[in-house]
């Protein structure tokens, strides 16, 4: 080992070089861990069948009634007089799950959902609702009124996994839990749509826009409702778990397959 000898005064200090010492300590550094994926990239490969996933054991929990939310467009009194006037409303309200995926009616994932609560429950899971038609409403002066409308809503707890070809992220399956927000049926377990007729008195900013409608009545597709959280309904939650392995990385057993005339067809995993 290399010293570099150093005099100062009637002291010697000796220093070693530590170039040795520190490759040493660079070579005893243990291995990155696995990167390991997140719950939207599984729901991402398993709407793209990149995984072949299942939706397994699923509890749909009872119904209660979401958020309202503005349909329509506003209708705002610039005059001294009420405003009577009917306005077209219309809504569609989708499905999402606990990493806030959202599913598309009709995709593959609304599919395996569908597939599952069929099959324990023989009716099917809707995972989108569209409605409309129109109210009348009147409003007093220097106010603004829209329709409102809120959509029976239920969730279906269950435990996703997904098997691929080759090991993703060093494994062949992966498991986690989640929870699908959708739409239900109009009544179901008791629990009705609503669509009701909003107003409230105009803000400041609104008073000002009247000057340019000449002080008259007039609609715009501006809303006038707060957007709310998405609610869980009472009692439940949106939570799910953080994906786990189901395997140490060994592809899973070999299943014989036939063709159709009975001979041997080779091994699918």
């Amino acid at each position: 080992m290399s010293k570099i000898r150093i005099i100062r005064g009637k002291r010697v200090l000796l220093l070693a070089t530590a170039a040795a010492a520190i490759t040493a300590g660079a070579t005893a550094l243990p291995a990155a861990a696995a990167d390991e994926p997140a719950v939207d990239r599984l729901m991402s490969d398993c709407a793209d069948g990149v995984g072949k996933c299942t939706f397994n054991d699923p509890v749909v929990q009872k119904a209660y009634l979401g958020n309202y939310h503005q349909v329509s467009d506003t209708l705002y009194n610039c005059s001294t007089s009420d405003a009577t006037q009917g306005l077209n409303w219309s809504d569609t309200v989708g499905s999402s799950d606990s990493a806030e995926f959202s599913i598309t009616s009709g995709g593959k994932i609304a599919g395996i959902v569908d597939l599952s609560v069929t099959a324990k429950y023989g009716h099917t899971w809707k995972t989108e609702h569209s409605d409309g038609g129109s109210m009348g409403m009147t409003v007093k002066p220097g106010e603004v009124g829209w329709i409102s409308r809120a959509q029976v809503m239920h969730q279906v707890k269950g435990v996703w996994q997904t098997h691929y070809d080759d090991p993703h992220w060093g494994h062949y399956y992966w498991y986690w839990k989640d929870t699908v927000t959708s739409p239900a049926p109009n009544d179901t377990d008791g629990v009705k749509n609503a669509v009701v007729v909003k107003s409230r008195p105009m803000t400041d900013d609104e008073k000002k826009s009247c000057a340019s409608h000449n002080a008259q009545v007039f609609t715009s597709p501006t809303k006038a409702e707060a957007t709310e959280p998405v609610s869980p309904g009472p009692d439940q939650d949106t939570g799910g778990t953080a994906p786990r392995p189901g395997d140490d990385g060994t592809p899973p057993p070999a299943v014989e397959r036939k063709n159709a005339g009975g001979e041997d067809a080779g091994a699918a995993v």
